[in-house]
């Protein structure tokens, strides 16, 4: 395809991929993701490791760690307002920033993605034969999935699943995501009231009634608990950003992607906060029993409380993070899939990456690829040490602060003629996206140099350096080498001969 060619639609001096347009509307995008998200597993995830940082501030750090998220996506709204495209942070922040950074930005939303593809499949396969123990009330069922052999083979098809799926295009996946995000929402709001009302009738385990204290994020006892708990919770609400990335399929793609990312992060913190303060007011912050404070609750605040909490009624439960961690695994294909189909498109990668599916109009090798990558690092990591995966996920967050954050100052810069144009302009284009990127980008520096402590994480490290930290400097440099490996074999891109910065068109 020559550079002439790739200026076919002119959104920016950007172009179509031949995604199939107008198939989600603003409810569906909503929807999709909320499902990226994951509330049912994300929380049964978070809730316990949060509490032991913070307490019974957990509801003010839940609020603290929304609003860079609300900022930045208040920026990704407008950057794709301007030009809505595929790619989103590669193409938005090689428009501001020139081709290099450009390439980084994508190349940590791919890595981010793929590394949680693995684990959201581990998730599902550990829940599955929870499920399977449960249904036929066989305790032996539930070890079945620390086989290893077993374990990888029920997780690849879990993955492959998810692939077909997102191959045969959004209309597929939307069809697939109102029914798990319908029910996981159901189940969630379920053990609210029931916790609600095991408080109201004397029946809590810990009962401890709602005080105002829990909304101040100053009552924390120190910044390193302050900064661990607002790190939990930034990753908490990652995955909103996928709407975006569906922007050429969407109806209105200027604004309904925008404005599903800002619906979809206010929909999330009021499911975070409802079941955040039922968990509280029912179980206390204690370290013993059903305390959310227990260290032996953390690995699935859920999987202790349902029981007391919802009665026989606890499989719905088991079931519902079984669907969130299965619809999440299926509805996170979408923006791997899509930012490298954007990066084969614009010749940032190799062309076989920009190929659409004649049939479905969907990025056929870019999802094939995310999957057969998403598989490889789970077998590698897993077979070599479950250390190395589960620090990994922890190394994810320097990641998604990483390219959160140059795509908010891409916002920023590339509107920087306009700041002063009007108030909307000053807010939406320079304030909000500016503050959001340095939170966001701060947080990625602390992170780092708080890994590179051999304590953090699984507490493994090599050379006296934190596992955790190697893990996810590694990720970052090896999208170095494969971004210099591309400038070699594709220099037009680099030499900004594709995608030009500013809002020129192409030459």
């Amino acid at each position: 395809m020559s550079a002439e060619a790739l200026k076919s639609r002119d959104s920016g001096g950007l172009s179509e991929k031949g995604l199939k347009a107008g198939s989600v509307g603003l409810i569906g995008a909503v929807v999709i993701g909320v499902s990226c998200i994951a509330p049912a597993y994300t929380l049964t995830a978070a809730l316990g490791p949060t509490v032991s940082e913070v307490g019974v501030q957990l509801p003010a750090i839940f609020l603290v760690g929304f609003i860079p998220m609300l900022l930045v996506a208040l920026g990704y709204r407008e950057l794709n307002n301007a030009m809505p495209d595929a790619g989103t942070s590669f193409t938005w922040a090689s428009r501001a920033f020139g081709p290099w950074i450009g390439w980084m930005g994508g190349w940590g939303l791919i890595a981010a993605t793929i590394i949680v593809l693995s684990n959201l499949a581990a998730v599902a396969v550990d829940f599955f034969y929870l499920m399977l123990a449960q249904i036929f009330n066989n305790p032996e069922l539930a070890d079945l999935s620390t086989i290893l052999p077993l374990n990888i083979a029920t997780t690849l098809v879990f993955i492959a699943l998810a692939c077909w799926i997102s191959y045969r295009g959004m209309e597929t996946t939307k069809s697939f995501q109102y029914v798990l995000v319908a029910f996981q929402l159901l189940v969630l709001g379920w053990f609210a009231i029931a916790a609600f009302s095991h408080v109201a009738n004397g029946t809590a385990f810990d009962a401890t009634a709602i005080s105002p204290d829990w909304f101040n994020p100053f009552a924390v006892g120190s910044f390193s608990q302050f900064a661990a708990g607002v790190s939990l919770s930034i990753f908490i609400y990652w995955g909103w950003d996928v709407t975006l990335t569906m922007n050429e399929e969407t109806k209105n793609p200027e604004k309904t992607p925008g404005r599903a990312a800002t619906v979809t992060v206010l929909v999330i913190v009021v499911i975070y906060m409802t079941v955040a303060l039922a968990t509280l007011s029912f179980a206390g912050i204690g370290d013993t029993g059903l305390g959310a404070g227990n260290p032996e609750n953390q690995g699935s605040i859920f999987a202790v409380l349902a029981g007391p909490v919802m009665g026989p009624f606890a499989i719905l439960m088991s079931l519902a993070i079984l669907s969130s961690s299965a619809a999440s695994l299926q509805s996170t294909f979408v923006s791997p899939a899509r930012t490298l189909l954007s990066m084969g498109h614009y010749r940032a990668l190799p062309a076989s990456f920009g190929k659409i599916s004649p049939r479905h109009k969907s990025p056929s090798y870019a999802t094939i690829a995310s999957a057969i990558a998403a598989a490889g690092f789970y077998v590698l990591t897993r077979t070599l040490s479950e250390n190395a995966l589960w620090d990994t996920i922890t190394a994810l967050g320097m990641m998604i602060c990483f390219y959160y954050g140059i795509t908010a100052l891409a916002c920023v810069w590339y509107f920087r003629a306009e700041v002063f144009s009007s108030a909307r302009a000053f807010f939406f284009k320079f304030l909000a996206p500016l503050v959001g990127g340095v939170i966001l980008l701060v947080m990625f520096v602390k992170t780092a140099i708080d890994s590179m402590d051999p304590e953090y994480g699984s507490g493994s490290e090599i050379g006296g350096v934190g596992l955790v930290f190697i893990l996810g400097a590694g990720v970052i440099l090896l999208g170095v080498v494969l971004m210099l490996i591309m400038y070699k074999k594709n220099p037009e891109f680099f030499k900004g001969q594709i995608l030009s910065r500013g809002k020129e068109t192409v030459a």
